[in-house]
């Protein structure tokens, strides 16, 4: 589900979300959704406590960790699923795929329409039906590969 990004439409369209969902929408709640769709990263629950800190400072872990699971069931984010990390949610319902950089762990959001409309190859077609596709890329991002070049110059 995408909420437009009109700061009164936005919190009308959470209302009515919660309100269908018969879940009250606090001021924490509304706050751990504005740290999200604001990140332009892919922040642990974690990595929003910290962010919130400053401007709630009697927030509590648990309650970022309950509010992203109330998201997630809602709709509202996507928990990510990398391997080897730790869980980290994404506030971006598009249809997209994850570069990782192993060095320095930043994750990019890659958009490739043309594999997510090809047909799949008949080995997933006798496995079953998928219902959505999502593509890993582990390597080392450009920032990486220009930080690591910068070193090995005299």
């Amino acid at each position: 589900m995408t909420i437009v990004t009109t700061d009164k439409q936005q919190v009308a369209q959470l209302k009515d979300i919660f309100k269908r969902a018969g879940i009250k929408l606090t001021h924490q709640r509304l706050e751990v959704y504005s740290a999200m769709t604001s990140a332009d990263d892919h922040p642990s629950a974690e990595t929003i406590y910290l962010r919130l800190q400053k401007k709630i400072p009697t927030i509590a872990l648990d309650t970022i960790y309950r509010t992203l699971t109330t998201f997630e069931e809602l709709g509202l984010v996507k928990k990510l699923h990398l391997m080897g990390e730790r869980t980290l949610f994404d506030a971006n319902l598009h249809q997209h795929h994850h570069f990782v950089c192993n060095r320095c762990q930043a994750i990019h959001d890659i958009y490739w329409p043309e594999f997510d409309n090809s047909v799949l190859p008949d080995p997933a077609d006798v496995m079953g039906l998928a219902h959505s596709r999502h593509i890993e890329l582990r390597g080392v991002c450009t920032r990486c590969m220009e930080e690591l070049d910068d070193q090995k110059k005299p």
